[in-house]
């Protein structure tokens, strides 16, 4: 890996034509990458590749004229310096804010390093176009917002706002609370009824660990299974998978926990408070992103799991 410090002339604009280059994909795969759910953010990342690959085009006229036809393979990755870029850009669907983040960085990194690049170079050619791409990188971000602007009228920016929520819903809540109260419900049966059964905590403990890994495991492949998201929208399948058997397996790791107190009435006790709160997480998030009234939520959740303790318990008193 090279310091920034040792680059020649030739290898800074060299550096500068890969970084356009790149930059210009990755605008281009934010463009593809949103059109399907947010049109009017797509456009706005079209224009902006279309304005790297103009940079770029200036860099390759200039260093023809300087260096001649051979441009040397250097990227950002060869030099010191450059902030690691994650590939959020191959993952599907794109989340709108993230994306708009990540432009923003791009656009602050490249500026910074046309500024450092001009400083360096002592061919007046090549300080003049590096600082004009310098100024060119903070009037993109002010072309770009002025895209925003014109392509995202309030209207289609609260459309696209809505368009967002409804694919985190999909996509992230709806897996994690499926996968929530699954959890939190089922295991409560087996759980209590160890427990109850041989009055032993350690047992209750096993039993409650064994239910909450087994049905993360079972729920997070049916979740997988169920559903490429390609038609509904949901998400890549192994991403829901993940979440719904991740979120089931903490939903009934939460009342196994306090069957590690080894006073039986107190472990009891702790558990029972711990799936109070379960259930009214669960109540809270169909209130809050499902928009289920809270009582009538309240009421389903709270009712099925007191037949499911109340099933547990008998059948341990039993």
């Amino acid at each position: 890996m090279r310091d920034f410090s040792s680059l020649s002339e030739r290898e800074l604009l060299a550096l500068a034509i890969a970084n356009e280059e790149e930059d210009g994909r990755i605008y281009a795969d934010f463009a593809d990458g949103l059109v399907e759910n947010y049109p009017d953010s797509s456009a706005v990342f079209r224009h902006m590749a279309d304005e790297e690959n103009e940079h770029r085009r200036r860099l390759i006229d200039l260093y023809v004229v300087k260096f001649g036809e051979h441009i040397p393979l250097i990227r950002r990755h060869d030099v010191r310096g450059f902030i690691a870029r994650h590939p959020i850009w191959q993952f599907r669907p794109l989340g709108l804010d993230k994306v708009r983040d990540y432009a923003s960085q791009m656009e602050r990194e490249t500026a910074n390093f046309y500024r450092h690049a001009a400083a360096a170079s002592t061919d007046a050619a090549i300080r003049k176009l590096l600082g004009d791409l310098a100024a060119a990188e903070v009037d993109h971000v002010a072309e770009a917002n002025n895209a925003v602007v014109t392509n995202l009228t309030p209207d289609k920016r609260e459309a696209e706002d809505v368009t967002e929520r409804r694919l985190f819903v999909l996509q992230f809540v709806q897996p994690g609370l499926v996968g929530l109260m699954d959890g939190s419900v089922s295991t409560l049966a087996p759980v209590f009824a160890a427990a109850i059964s041989t009055h032993n905590t350690w047992d209750g403990f096993l039993v409650g660990m064994a239910a909450s890994v087994g049905a993360g495991i079972s729920m997070g492949f049916a979740e997988a299974l169920s559903d490429d998201g390609k038609l509904s929208g949901r998400g890549t399948p192994v991403l829901r998978g993940l979440i719904t058997g991740l979120m089931t397996t903490l939903g009934g790791i939460g009342h196994t926990l306090p069957f590690l107190i080894h006073n039986f009435h107190a472990a009891l006790g702790v558990a029972g408070a711990v799936v109070l709160v379960e259930l009214g997480l669960i109540t809270w998030v169909r209130w809050r992103f499902m928009e289920s009234p809270p009582l009538r939520a309240a009421a389903q959740i709270v009712l099925g799991g007191a037949l499911v303790l109340a099933a547990g318990v008998a059948i341990g008193g039993g």
